[in-house]
């Protein structure tokens, strides 16, 4: 096997952490005039808050959770048995079932 050159260990090494300092700062601005637009319409009377549907956010991130922590649960314990590495994928399947639970008593409550 070949030997990899230090320069190619270099840019391979330069590489995430250029990624990671790019996309810090594109977030960065993207918040940055987020809010100066928002204190652009506040001052002009512009701005009217929409609020947070908090039961059709809990519906669609438990279904998504749910789904990912089973698909990611299956294949775990198809690949390496029961073993720790299953938390992988029965963390956000508890927290996804969690969610459902919130939506059907908070929708059971509001139909009460």
């Amino acid at each position: 096997m070949r030997e990899l050159s230090v320069a190619s260990q270099v840019i391979v090494s330069v590489i995430p952490i250029v990624g990671i300092v790019m996309g810090s700062v594109v977030i960065f601005f993207y918040i940055l005039w987020g809010h100066r637009e928002r204190t652009l319409m506040i001052n002009r009377d512009l701005y009217h808050p929409t609020p947070l549907d908090l039961d059709t956010f809990s519906l669609l991130a438990g279904i998504l959770l749910s789904a990912v922590g089973l698909t990611l649960s299956v294949v775990f314990v198809a690949i390496g048995g029961f073993s720790y590495s299953l938390l992988g994928g029965l963390i956000p399947l508890s927290i996804g079932i969690g969610l459902l639970s919130f939506f059907g008593i908070r929708s059971r409550s509001r139909g009460a």
